[in-house]
């Protein structure tokens, strides 16, 4: 990093903000000197994170160092109010982190029904292009800006029991992609990262039935599954000054499971 504090004077927008890898993303945006908005389906529970860090680090002048708005990623109306808000709040939005996310079928592709197609698709991938979509005219404004989607190891080699879950974020890859270059130009960067088996509430059956979490750790080159901040710690990198040159790349954070080979 080029500064002590990286993000000094920054603003950024995190979906998924109240728990897992979006909690500690927004901590570790904070420590770094950004000012954070927090963003969950329940306002009491992203709440809480936005309290936490701002009993930690304080107010920064008029404006609190975080702030959580409830936002359901799904309606477009409530992502647009959510970067509203920000901009009458702080001013500007200078990175997106794109984090919230659903998973409601496990199991073979063939036994997933449409219902849970249309909802992941319009969570995981549709979700992030709302985000997109309401930031990128400030960012345009501004004449910079940062996209992070939260992407995943499923997304990039078939995985068992992930398929429907693996082809939104296989779209969302290529979503991420085609905004790298279209964005380009206005000198905004936009990447993806992507977890393996990170120790949330949300991966929990993959990391805590034994089945599937044994073999998977006998194969892991690291030796043992990821926590959230090891996925926040590259994420502020993307977020930084460092990054500036960055942008259409897929970052795994994985602990070496693509290279030892897929899940099952």
């Amino acid at each position: 990093m080029t500064t002590e504090l990286p993000l000094e004077g920054r603003v950024a927008i995190i979906t998924g903000g109240s728990r897992g890898i979006g909690r500690a993303i927004g901590l570790q945006f904070a420590r770094a000197g950004a000012s954070v908005v927090l963003s969950s389906r329940k306002q009491e529970s992203v709440q809480a994170v936005a309290d936490e860090v701002n009993a930690m680090l304080g107010s920064r002048g008029a404006a609190p160092r975080a702030m959580a708005l409830a936002a359901h990623v799904g309606r477009t109306e409530e992502v647009e109010a959510l970067v509203q808000r920000t901009m009458e709040v702080y001013g500007r939005v200078d990175i997106a982190v794109s984090n919230a996310a659903t998973n409601p079928h496990f199991g073979p592709l063939m036994t997933a029904d449409e219902g849970q197609w249309d909802k992941i698709l319009d969570t995981n991938t549709k979700g992030a292009f709302r985000l997109c979509k309401a930031v990128v005219p400030h960012m345009q404004a501004q004449g910079s800006g940062k996209i992070l989607t939260l992407a995943s190891l499923a997304g990039l080699a078939p995985s068992p029991g992930m398929g429907l879950y693996g082809i939104s974020k296989a779209a969302l890859i290529m979503l991420t992609q085609q905004l790298a270059m279209e964005l380009g130009p206005d000198n905004i960067q936009v990447n993806a990262i992507a977890p393996g088996v990170i120790k949330t509430r949300f991966s929990q059956l993959l990391w805590q039935t034994p089945q599937i979490s044994e073999p998977t750790l006998g194969r892991l080159p690291l030796g043992r599954f990821g926590e959230p901040e090891d996925v926040a710690s590259l994420a502020l990198f993307l977020a930084s000054p460092a990054a500036d040159y960055v942008t259409g790349g897929v970052y795994v954070v994985d602990g070496g499971l693509n290279v030892a080979g897929s899940m099952g």
